[in-house]
């Protein structure tokens, strides 16, 4: 095992990969801004799901050769695109907006309970602007108990989130990212971000890798199926339909 694959194995996340350059996520950024703009700032919050399927900018960031080396050193040859999400936080003076503490794989169906996402800044995330925040470690205990948010402004799909009295806050650590950089987290992995209290946009592009030998018996919270697509390695498993890649692979 690689230092950086013990690393993951150890403390559930990386931070501060390299990935695009400043001109590459520029014109990135670009295609986003176009989105925004056609789509509104409503709808980019939280609303762009699984977009590679037609906006190829989105595919062509997902199976980067990069981001897939990477995610192949962590998860193995075979790798599976589950979906994407946008996460873009907007100012919020009143600081209303946030994520609460949770997991991600807890309401995505899948078992094994296995997934592994690559958060993309599109935007510089900081504290100020409401970096992702995690609990390093904390991949190794297991699915927690997950209860609905009592704080109204949380962004996730069914307002969950982990109970104060199981999230040790003390251990927090920002995953502070400049624009074109990558941090990568494991499925099981405690995170929250807390509200974009500065006056910068903070958008981010999730993108969510399983290993063919995961399924999804159960809906996800969105009470669908995820259109997943294998790009990279072989799939001997076959547990779901396959499904064509929309546009050409990233090279």
């Amino acid at each position: 095992m690689s230092q950086t694959a013990q690393t993951y194995a150890d403390q559930g996340f990386l931070t501060r990969v390299d990935l695009f350059s400043e001109s590459e996520i520029g014109h990135y950024r670009a295609c986003f801004d176009e989105i925004e703009a056609r789509e509104g700032r409503e709808k980019c919050q939280i609303g762009l799901q699984a977009r590679h399927l037609d906006e190829e900018f989105i595919w062509q960031m997902a199976t980067d050769p990069r981001i897939i080396d990477a995610m192949e050193e962590l998860m193995g040859p075979d790798i599976m695109l589950l979906s994407t999400h946008f996460f873009c936080k907007y100012p919020d003076p009143e600081a209303k907006k946030f994520v609460a503490w949770h997991q991600d794989v807890t309401y995505w169906g899948l078992q094994p309970p296995e997934a592994h996402t690559a958060w993309v800044a599109v935007d510089d995330a900081d504290a100020e602007n409401g970096c992702m925040r995690v609990i390093p470690g904390s991949h190794k205990t297991g699915i927690a108990t997950h209860g609905e948010s009592e704080r109204a402004g949380n962004l996730l799909s069914v307002n969950q989130e982990i109970p104060d009295e199981l999230v040790d806050t003390s251990q927090a650590f920002d995953l502070e990212l400049k624009a074109g950089q990558i941090s990568i987290h494991d499925g099981q992995l405690f995170h929250a971000s807390n509200p974009n209290t500065s006056d910068r946009r903070r958008c981010g592009l999730t993108l969510r890798y399983i290993a063919p030998h995961v399924s999804q018996p159960e809906l996800n919270s969105l009470g669908g199926k995820y259109p997943t697509i294998l790009i990279r390695g072989e799939d001997r498993y076959h547990n779901f339909p396959e499904q064509p890649q929309p546009f050409p692979l990233a090279s």
